[in-house]
């Protein structure tokens, strides 16, 4: 009789998060259970609950785990307006990759999610205002956090809305009409 060999560390992950997206994608966020992906991995639920405490946290690691995460490549293209931009682009190409069903799953269990899904944006919100600063774009990087994270949070809420994908447009009105002139008359001169 063959002998399967043990699945540890990064290997194991990566199976798991694996067997999370493809679970997500054949089933949806609904149908989505911790059961179906360890049946998926070939492993036992407990294996995914020394991870992840729900199916919520589990489907945004997947997530990551297929698209990369947004605090670990943070943009620099040399100005803050497009910088802005990238962020919420990515942010847009991730809800048009797992459709607005799972978005919606995923803001119905919000309160269940660790609060950092939701501050590590304002992290990357800070490196691209101190990066603008730096440049001389802007006076300081000593911006108000409701001002930092106000397009990642007004496009959360355009998600949250929305039945398709969030328009170029919508993106550039939030750093154009709504971000890059709070900024400029937030920050101390």
């Amino acid at each position: 009789m063959e002998q399967t060999q043990r699945r540890r560390g990064a290997e194991l992950e990566a199976v798991l998060l694996d067997a999370a997206w493809d679970e997500l994608m054949e089933s949806g966020y609904t149908r989505f259970t911790m059961e179906a992906v360890a049946a998926r991995a070939h492993t036992g639920k407990q294996v995914l609950y020394r991870r992840w405490k729900n199916r919520a946290e589990l489907v945004i690691s997947a997530m990551r785990h297929r698209n990369g995460s947004i605090i670990e490549d943070i943009p620099d293209t040399g100005n803050l307006r497009d910088d802005v931009l990238a962020i919420l682009q990515r942010m847009a190409d991730r809800f048009e990759s797992v459709g607005p069903e799972v978005v919606h799953g995923l803001l119905a269990e919000a309160p269940d999610l660790d609060p950092e899904v939701y501050s590590r944006m304002t992290g990357v919100m800070e490196t691209i205002v101190q990066r603008a600063a730096a440049r001389g774009e802007i006076p300081t990087g000593d911006v108000p956090e409701r001002v930092l994270t106000a397009p990642t949070n007004l496009l959360r809420h355009e998600m949250l809305l929305a039945r398709e994908p969030v328009a170029a447009s919508t993106l550039t009105s939030l750093v154009d009409d709504v971000f890059l002139p709070l900024v400029r008359t937030s920050a101390p001169h």
